[in-house]
């Protein structure tokens, strides 16, 4: 009776490979055969379409010239972020009663932070709400954010009724009501535990009160405008110089679009009486009425 056959083995050291950008990462494979001591060795690559890695005893496509490989483990040189994914190694032993066997390696490439970019607002007035934004899209994993107002660092609220909010994770720092003492130089500083930290350049921004005064100013000018336009209708009416429309309808001066707007029906226009030939009523004797008593 002959002894149970073996199926070809396959592991790996590490399933999961963190390493920083442009560095080596080593995905390592280790097989064991009954019988083949040549086995066929592959390496794939897992993304939206499987990609050969090592095939044919070669390297292929951008992997080639930048890997090596020893017994069926191999090195990457000189990593970047489209390397990073999931590979596969397979070992296909044509001797073997079970001939092939399989172990899957993730490989996640880290970067550093890089210089942030930080929207500080110039001048904002008090009262209003202020969001500062800061954000790096290139570190891996992604960084967490803290904020600095003249080189000192903002703390996160500890209380609910505190004038402002930090989210280290968006790197929003949001003012509910901004005050005059808010007003300073800030910046940014961004870090995810790998490489160092990075920081952008500080942006000042001033807090200004509301200047009531312009506010009036601007009032009272509309008003005075209002106004004269409404006084050059009346002027204009009088002197028979607006455009009018149809009898019943509204009709607008010319010399004032826009700001009065004057209805026929309300100036109570009577007809035309400046005929010469219009002669008045007499005047009869039991028209006239004692409108004021006389004391001798």
């Amino acid at each position: 009776m002959g002894s149970p056959s073996v199926p070809v083995t396959v592991s790996t050291n590490r399933h999961k490979v963190e390493v920083e950008e442009f560095s080596d990462a080593v995905l390592s494979c280790l097989f064991h055969t009954e019988k083949d001591q040549n086995p066929r060795i592959e390496w794939k690559k897992k993304a939206k379409e499987v990609s050969f890695v090592y095939f044919n005893e070669r390297f292929r496509g951008p992997f080639e010239g930048r890997a090596t490989i020893d017994g069926a483990t191999v090195t990457l040189h000189k990593v970047t972020q489209e390397d990073a994914g999931e590979y596969r190694c397979e070992i296909s032993a044509s001797q073997d009663a079970v001939s092939l066997g399989e172990t899957n390696v993730t490989l996640n490439v880290l970067v550093p932070p890089q210089t942030p970019s930080c929207e500080v607002p110039a001048s904002a007035v008090t009262g209003s709400v202020v969001q500062l934004r800061c954000r790096d899209q290139q570190s891996v994993p992604p960084a967490t954010y803290s904020w600095f107002k003249d080189n000192k660092p903002i703390s996160p609220p500890r209380h609910a009724n505190a004038t402002y909010l930090i989210n280290s994770h968006t790197g929003i720092l949001e003012f509910k009501a901004v005050a005059k003492e808010d007003s300073g130089r800030y910046s940014c500083l961004a870090s995810n535990g790998v490489g160092s930290p990075k920081m952008c350049v500080g942006k000042h921004m001033a807090i200004e009160d509301v200047n009531i005064t312009v506010i009036v100013g601007a009032v009272v000018v509309v008003f005075l405008i209002l106004v004269v336009c409404g006084c050059g209708g009346m002027l204009l009416h009088r002197n028979g110089l607006l455009t009018q429309g149809p009898r019943g309808r509204s009709f607008w001066i010319s010399q004032c679009h826009g700001a009065a707007h004057i209805s026929s029906q309300t100036l109570h226009r009577t007809e035309d009486t400046s005929n010469v030939n219009y002669i008045p009523p007499p005047q009869e004797h039991q028209d006239f009425k004692h409108t004021q008593s006389f004391m001798l």
